[in-house]
């Protein structure tokens, strides 16, 4: 009979993946070697081997988890009952949460998803897509006219734009957390610089229309391009 995993075989592997997705995000996937991630695990390389096969799956793995954190998110605030600009603000703080627990995770997702072969490539990019259009939704239902024009994809990349890059200059110990941040973006992106206060400041009384006057929109005069998953890419 084929020997059973041994106990705290699971328990095990997700420090690996956890390790491992820490050289990747400071050292970059290419640049990590496996006998990097061996030592770090404090286990030899052929033990690690026992757990993945290769730096591939490591990889995969690890990018693969953290997309279906967010895609279990988006869905978990679906099941929900918010207002249609409670659920954005609702996306908004849940998103920034997992952010601030996994930023390793997340820097290999924005910035080493290049690097698998296609097939895997695109499993990870569809789940992204996913989340892309959990939040466009979100978006169109707070301001139903910007689908109408096509804009809900691009201002759902626009507000990706200002969360997913929070772990280039956001500091894990410094003056402001990701929880601080999060009503920060949301007032930015509902209300403009005029609206955002400090964490912790009264709120501000600013009236930005949700289902009111659109006339400050200007119609494009052609349609846009479906948006690109939620990192931006060159």
């Amino acid at each position: 009979m084929p020997r059973g995993r041994a106990r705290g075989y699971d328990d095990q592997r997700e420090q690996i993946l956890a390790r491992a997705a820490k050289l990747f995000a400071k050292r970059g996937y290419t640049a990590t070697s496996m006998n990097e991630v061996a030592e770090a695990c404090g286990v030899s390389k052929p033990s690690l081997y026992h757990y993945v096969q290769d730096k591939q799956q490591l990889l995969v793995e690890i990018a693969a988890a953290h997309i279906a954190r967010l895609e279990a998110l988006v869905d978990e605030v679906a099941a929900e009952t918010h207002g249609p600009e409670a659920r954005v603000r609702r996306l908004i703080a849940a998103f920034l949460a997992v952010y601030a627990g996994s930023q390793a995770e997340h820097r290999v997702l924005t910035e080493d998803v290049k690097f698998l072969p296609a097939a895997d490539r695109r499993r990870i990019l569809d789940g992204e897509r996913k989340v892309v259009a959990a939040f466009a939704d979100a978006i169109a239902g707070a301001r139903p006219e910007l689908r109408d024009h096509n804009l809900d994809k691009p201002l759902t990349m626009l507000l990706f734009g200002m969360m997913n890059w929070m772990f280039t200059w956001l500091r894990p110990r410094g003056e402001f957390s990701h929880a601080d941040m999060a009503p920060v973006v949301a007032e930015l992106f509902f209300g403009g610089l005029g609206a955002v206060r400090a964490p912790g400041a009264p709120a501000i009384d600013f009236p930005h229309p949700i289902n009111g006057d659109t006339a400050c929109l200007t119609p494009p005069n052609s349609r846009s391009r479906s948006a690109s998953p939620p990192r931006p890419r060159s």
